[in-house]
Parts: C-alpha cells; sequence; structure tokens
C-alpha cells in the first residue's frame, strides 16, 4: 500500500460518517454553532475557510433553508451576505418581514467549489455530503421550531420534503410536513426577482402582525386557464385575461 493511499485511508478512518456525534448533549444555538465550527463528518471543510452555521433567534416563526453557503458567506462566515442574500434581504424588507424575525441557514455548512484561476466556482453537494452535515440542518429545526419553513431550491427541498418532491411543479405548494406546520419550497431566480420584486407570497406579509402571518396565506400558486395555461394579470377594467388557444 503506498504512502499516499495509506495517509488517505487513515483519514477516512478518522473522520465520522455524519455530524451525528458532535451534536452536544444539551444542544443550544450556540453551542451547536460552535460545535459545528469544528466540524469534519465530510471532506468539504479542508478547501473551506470556515464553517457557516445558522443566523437567527430560536423564537423566529419562518426558518428560510438555502443548499449551502458561497463565496462571500465562507469568507465572512455568516449566511445570506453575498450577492443573492442582498437580494432575499431587500425582497424580505419590501414585504416588511425584518431580517431579525427569520432563521436563516443552509443544508450543507462548508462551501463546495471549484478553484479557476482565481476564481471559485459553486459546485452541488453531493449526497454523502449533504448526508454528512444533515444531522446540523436537524438540530436547528428542532430548536427553532419554525411555523413555516422555506426551501430555498431543489437541494434544500428534497432534503427536508423528501426525494419524490419536484420544484419545478411543487413551488409555493403548502405540504404536510413532520419539521413545521407549515412547508414549501421556491426556485429563486435573482434576474426575474430583480425585476418584478418580490414574490406574492412575501408580498402578502406586509403590513400583517406576526401573529396573523399565517402558512396558507404564503401560498401562491398562478392562476391557469382550462387549457392549463397561466392567466396573466387583471386589466385595468378589473376583468380577468383569457389564455388563447395555441
Amino acid at each position: 500500500m503506498s504512502g499516499l493511499l495509506a495517509e488517505t485511508l487513515g483519514t477516512r478512518a478518522l473522520m465520522p460518517e455524519t455530524a451525528e456525534t458532535l451534536i452536544p448533549e444539551r444542544p443550544t444555538l450556540p453551542r451547536l454553532r460552535d460545535a459545528a465550527s469544528r466540524c469534519t463528518a465530510c471532506h468539504l471543510y479542508k478547501g473551506a475557510t470556515q464553517t457557516v452555521f445558522g443566523e437567527g433567534t430560536r423564537k423566529a416563526q419562518v426558518m428560510l433553508v438555502g443548499e449551502q453557503p458561497g463565496d462571500r458567506e465562507d469568507i465572512e462566515g455568516e449566511p445570506f451576505v453575498g450577492p443573492a442574500g442582498k437580494l432575499l434581504e431587500r425582497a424580505l424588507e419590501e414585504a416588511g418581514v425584518s431580517r431579525g424575525d427569520v432563521y436563516l441557514t443552509n443544508v450543507v455548512k462548508h462551501f463546495k467549489y471549484e478553484q479557476r484561476g482565481k476564481r471559485r466556482i459553486h459546485q452541488r453537494p453531493n449526497a454523502e455530503e449533504i448526508g454528512a452535515c444533515r444531522p446540523w440542518l436537524e438540530a436547528e429545526v428542532a430548536l427553532v421550531k419554525p411555523k413555516v419553513l422555506v426551501c430555498l431550491g431543489a437541494t434544500a427541498a428534497k432534503t427536508l420534503l423528501g426525494q419524490s418532491f419536484r420544484v419545478t411543479k411543487q413551488r409555493r405548494e403548502l405540504i404536510e410536513s413532520e419539521l413545521a406546520p407549515f412547508a414549501t419550497a421556491t426556485v429563486i431566480d435573482p434576474a426575474r426577482a430583480e425585476r418584478r420584486g418580490p414574490p406574492p407570497c412575501l408580498r402578502r406579509l406586509r403590513g400583517r402582525s406576526a401573529s396573523d402571518r399565517r402558512g396558507p396565506r404564503l401560498a401562491c400558486r398562478p392562476r391557469r386557464g382550462r387549457c392549463g395555461r397561466r392567466l396573466g394579470p387583471s386589466t385595468s377594467s378589473g376583468a380577468r385575461r383569457t389564455c388563447s388557444s395555441a
């Protein structure tokens, strides 16, 4: 056995299969954050600058879960501080939802990337990396106990809502989940969101008290005609546009 192969196998033997054994006996968010900072459950910690744990209060009613931290998050050590995070924060602000009332986190706590010159290009985490990091996310959900759980993208949706969940077909639908009274998922398109403002499910929260922000009102499914096509917005006269045949 070569020295390099022996060293690799030895390193794998020392790495836990998941972060389950690293969860504190009496977890709190500060204790989880501290324990996660030393996580070596998968190889992603080697290339990352640091662990990027969740941010927010334990009393948050809404939890937003993304895929993984990006380049800026990896450098600053906080979730959703990069370009997509700034866009999300602006959408929350326009919707009248304070970032302080929302718990923000990711499925994977280390940045996975491919180095191309001076740039670090995002790489989607695989099933092994997601499985290794999942205990951290489950512990966060158990402590926060959100009323509304929003999965941002397919990776978060499949991790928390099941592999059969199809975000392109089921986005914005409220589904039953043991993790929260109301759970849903959405696809983030920064360019589209920037043109059209925050999605309807966030706009509908504007002006409402925290106790009145009920889960079903977050659902914002598009209207469809009999042919199955989406209907356009209402006209100035109040009549709805109808879909035309192909």
